[in-house]
């Protein structure tokens, strides 16, 4: 084994010592040796001791051209001799007013407003704040209208109001005491599917349960929140064509607003811009972040009609003002390495050179499928999730303890690949600059190290 140098060391202590990392056992972590990432160039992470990975989760999900991208650099140095941050509160500044130009000529047809926060969990929060208060003071006749519709299974955030809208019971479920009531609906998860049916002969019967919930209940809901095309945080669950179509126009007939989180399906990573566009839907309101500032700064922004926008304007006394807001709202920094990151799509033709590329993922990830453990492979662009089970016959699920999704990342990062599984699905979301023989080599590792561990259990 290799000696650590004394700055990795040093660093390794007082991580242990002070840091409480997300998502995290810190009982385990306390006990191994942390990965410590220094630098990054492309698709390609360099941790303290020089050596290099392929970013196999896009710095979990938010890295689309690259690490130190020149024009993302330089528009970060350009605004930082300008002016980080000022208060969004009364004032406004350039590179948030063009962003949200920006967004806007990007966004599905009918959005029209843009309102800045943070980081996913805050867009979706500020998306269930503005369909409530829209229903409140647009229609007061029409009832109520203030629980949601969502998906089992479904993951929009960890802020309180985006946990009441989930449903992952390891994540949430300790944390019911807090939430608000909401009504769910089975995902269209193919591949367990909750009627016993098979697609395409079921017809989408899942959709049958949503429309009379619809039917039945529409007064009393403010939206249905929904991942268009792809439940990420679930294990990279695709809807089949025509799902998120269908759901747009059950919302149009009832009369319920459409939310739609695109945090993780934005900015490229199902091939189009936005994942409601491979269907011609337009939502209600749309959250997006992640790749919004290419994986460069926090930001986020829920984009919505004029309608809804015009529902919160009146008097000062009259106090219809949407209340709601951060500290760092509209921040310079953010929005200008945002602008360079639509920039870079534009002037690199990005969504065009993702076609060949989405295409050879399919090819490769396609013998994977011949792997004992694998049951299934969900693929939409340059997302996809491998879905290990312990029967391919039954589907019978691989035992949690087992631990077989962390087993093999950490074989593929002693190979040269950073991934990040959920539970038994192996997710893998290249950044979109990935080169074709990048993407071929990062399928190779993940099926090297997928075949290593089902070697070792099996003792041969």
């Amino acid at each position: 084994m290799n000696k650590k140098n004394p700055r990795t060391k040093s660093l390794a202590r007082w991580d242990r010592q002070y840091l409480w990392h997300p998502f995290t056992q810190m009982q385990e972590w306390e006990r191994e040796t942390p990965l410590i990432i220094e630098r990054g160039k492309g698709s390609t992470l360099i941790d303290t001791e020089g050596r290099t990975y392929l970013d196999g989760s896009s710095s979990i999900w938010v890295n689309l051209h690259g690490h130190r991208h020149p024009t993302l650099d330089r528009a970060i140095k350009r605004q930082l001799d300008k002016i980080a941050h000022s208060t969004f509160l009364g004032l406004s500044n350039p590179p948030a007013i063009q962003l949200a130009r920006e967004l806007i000529r990007l966004a599905p047809k009918g959005l029209k407003r843009v309102f800045y926060s943070d980081n996913g969990s805050t867009a979706v929060e500020v998306a269930l704040k503005m369909a409530v208060q829209y229903w409140q003071q647009r229609h007061p006749e029409a009832g109520p209208n203030q629980t949601f519709l969502h998906l089992k299974l479904a993951y929009h955030g960890d802020t309180i109001g985006a946990i009441s809208v989930g449903n992952i019971e390891l994540f949430h479920a300790r944390f019911k005491p807090l939430l608000f009531p909401t009504l769910e609906a089975d995902p269209p998860y193919c591949y367990r599917c909750p009627l016993s049916l098979t697609y395409p002969s079921c017809r989408m019967a899942c959709l049958d349960p949503i429309e009379q919930l619809l039917k039945t209940r529409h007064r009393e809901i403010a939206g249905f929140v929904i991942e268009p095309l792809v439940q990420a945080a679930a294990g990279m669950i695709m809807a089949p064509p025509g799902y998120l179509k269908r759901i747009r126009e059950l919302c149009t007939q009832y009369d319920v607003l459409l939310i739609a989180d695109e945090v993780a399906t934005g900015f490229g990573r199902t091939g189009k811009m936005f994942a409601c566009q491979h269907e011609g839907v337009t939502p209600d309101l749309m959250a997006i972040s992640k790749g919004l500032t290419g994986g460069y700064m926090p930001l986020a922004a829920t984009v919505t009609t004029e309608e809804i926008y015009r529902a919160v304007l009146g008097k000062y006394e009259e106090f219809k003002t949407f209340f709601h807001g951060h500290s760092y709202t509209g921040n310079p920094l953010g929005c200008a390495v945002a602008l360079a990151n639509l920039d870079i799509f534009r002037k690199e033709k990005t969504l065009a050179r993702l076609r060949p590329k989405i295409a050879l993922f399919t090819r490769l990830l396609k013998p994977l499928a011949g792997l004992p453990l694998v049951g299934d492979i969900r693929q939409r662009g340059l997302m996809a999730g491998i879905e290990l089970v312990q029967n391919k016959t039954t589907r019978e699920a691989i035992p949690l303890q087992a631990r077989i999704g962390h087993r093999i990342a950490m074989e593929a990062r002693r190979r040269g690949l950073l991934l990040r599984p959920i539970g038994n699905v192996i997710v893998l979301m290249p950044p979109l600059s990935s080169s074709q023989d990048q993407l071929s080599r990062m399928v190779e590792i993940l099926s090297d190290s997928i075949d290593t561990c089902t070697h070792l259990d099996r003792g041969t």
